[in-house]
């Protein structure tokens, strides 16, 4: 359809109040998405910065999947999980995991070690250390992957509606 008659769609679904009822469940699917993948970005970001088990393990799997288009996968997830709810929400969540766990890596990576030193010098337990000293001097780095991961949800979260989505934008 050319731009007018998507503007003009778009306001009778305004004035009907459809709009709002799509412009829910494409919020919805963002939202659950960019907790999951966020969430699950965050804690594997953390585990591979923080921990040299987890950095050996973790940074070559993140590294050779981290380029695969995300958008690539959604038949699989498809195969996988259905074609409803759960393999958007898998495809939107996938596509904020990756730039969350690197940015969140690079983040706790950078958190001077010093201050990690002398918290064990107290006699800190580990989950206190990451609690109190290694997630607050990662903050910002962590925030900068969330900026990231949003565009990239908002992308995703459009093609994955383009696969048998009865609502949404």
């Amino acid at each position: 359809p050319s731009p007018v008659g998507v503007l003009a769609e778009g306001w009778s679904m305004l004035v009907s109040g459809e709009l709002a009822g799509h412009l829910g469940a494409s919020l919805k699917r963002l939202v659950l998405g960019f907790v999951i993948g966020g969430a699950l970005g965050v804690a594997v970001g953390v585990a591979v910065g923080f921990f040299s088990v987890a950095d050996a393990v973790g940074t070559p799997i993140i590294a050779a999947t981290f380029p695969v288009p995300k958008i690539a996968l959604l038949p699989l997830f498809i195969l996988w999980f259905g074609i409803g709810e759960p393999s958007k929400l898998a495809t939107i969540g996938l596509g904020v995991f990756f730039p969350t766990a690197v940015a969140a890596f690079g983040a706790v990576d950078n958190v001077p070690r010093s201050l990690i030193r002398m918290a064990q010098s107290f006699g800190l337990p580990t989950a206190d250390i990451v609690r109190k000293v290694v997630l607050p001097g990662a903050l910002p780095g962590i925030l900068s992957g969330f900026r990231i991961s949003a565009s990239i949800a908002l992308i995703l979260v459009v093609a994955a509606e383009m696969i048998n989505a009865q609502h949404g934008i």
